[in-house]
């Protein structure tokens, strides 16, 4: 016998081809069971290749049985619904009695606003409490039970079962308990109605902005503040500054950067003879002007001056202001000229401000005037 005949021999049957134990199909056909597509409702229904298996065993939870645990979790979920309610009346408090530009260093994170900080903090709270409270009422007190539905084909049920489903809805809005747990309910709506508040007190705010006076309406300068050199952190005296050269200054005893960031200005030495604004003129002090490094277009710092033309660029946007013409824009999306400090000199030679920023710095806001 060759080598072929003994491997065919000892070959298992295989359906499809003839042999001991095998059977004959015939050729382009497969065994039913692979062809037999089951009909929809088939594995639901017990009849399909699957069985169902049916649901587990139901197990009643703790506070199905103990009384005292049921009345333990219905005091939670209405703590976690008074919670809300103490947040949101904090959040209010802190939106009125917390300055805006109130600045302390909290562990981790450093440095913030704390009006940020403490609105953030308590809106969160009170969001939070609300989903927390509702997903331990619905977890340890609304019904639980286990129901399976058949699917339909169609989709759409009929009218019978269409007002069974109503029938459990209205059920189960009644076995949650809502009506006869009254520190839930009591507690629920309180939170549900305390909530919108948090909204509607900043759109208030909003709308009464204007009434108060903007952070931008005015800076740390004022009149004999000492003008401090960007770069050596030492006061400016005139014979510091050459013809067309550019330098960056801050007012002296400033610490806070938000502060700082308003206050920072730029002065450059021009010829008295190129100035061409009359104000700009008589804010200078033998050629020096002081000009906002804050463009007027979105508050990005300008600094890349061109020597030949007076032009100050900001990289940003590209608007160009012309020193010597009052920081008029002459290019760009920038709608206003720098807003411009006015110079003087103290007993001791040094460059001061001879007061503040005759209008606000920065870009454009609802309540600025001009």
């Amino acid at each position: 016998m060759s080598d072929r005949e003994m491997s065919d021999e000892k070959l298992p049957a295989q359906p499809g081809r003839s042999g001991d134990g095998g059977q004959s199909v015939p050729p382009g056909t497969h065994p039913a069971s692979e062809t037999t597509a089951p009909e929809p409702g088939d594995a639901l229904a017990g009849t399909g290749p699957f069985p169902d298996p049916g649901l587990p065993p139901h197990q009643p939870r703790l506070t199905d049985v103990d009384k005292r645990a049921a009345k333990r979790a219905e005091r939670q979920v209405a703590t976690l619904f008074g919670i809300s309610i103490l947040s949101t009346i904090a959040f209010i408090v802190c939106y009125f009695a917390i300055p805006e530009d109130l600045m302390v260093r909290i562990f981790p994170i450093g440095k913030v606003q704390l009006s940020n900080f403490a609105l953030g903090t308590t809106l969160g709270l009170a969001l939070f409490c609300i989903g927390a409270g509702a997903i331990h009422w619905a977890r340890t007190l609304m019904p639980d039970e286990e129901i399976v539905e058949q699917r339909h084909y169609p989709l759409r049920s009929s009218e019978a079962d269409r007002a069974a489903a109503i029938e459990a809805f209205n059920r189960g809005a009644e076995e949650s308990g809502i009506g006869r747990r009254p520190l839930i309910r009591r507690t629920l709506v309180g939170a549900l109605a305390a909530f919108p508040l948090s909204l509607v007190v900043p759109l208030w705010g909003l709308a009464n902005r204007s009434r108060k006076p903007s952070v931008l309406a005015h800076t740390a300068w004022a009149k004999s503040k000492l003008i401090i050199n960007e770069n050596t952190h030492q006061p400016i005296r005139p014979a510091d500054l050459t013809l067309n050269t550019l330098v960056f200054g801050y007012p002296e005893g400033v610490e806070d950067l938000n502060e700082l960031a308003k206050a920072s200005i730029l002065l450059v030495r021009l010829q008295p003879e190129d100035i061409k604004d009359p104000r700009e003129r008589e804010w200078a002090y033998e050629g020096i002007v002081a000009f906002s490094k804050i463009c007027t277009h979105v508050g990005c710092p300008v600094g890349l001056y061109e020597q030949t033309t007076h032009h100050l660029l900001c990289p940003c946007h590209q608007s160009t202001f012309d020193l010597a013409d009052g920081a008029k824009v002459v290019f760009g999306p920038a709608g206003r000229p720098l807003p411009q400090l006015k110079l003087a000199v103290n007993e001791e030679g040094y460059l001061v401000a001879a007061q503040d920023f005759a209008e606000p710095v920065g870009p454009s806001y609802p309540e600025r005037e001009r």
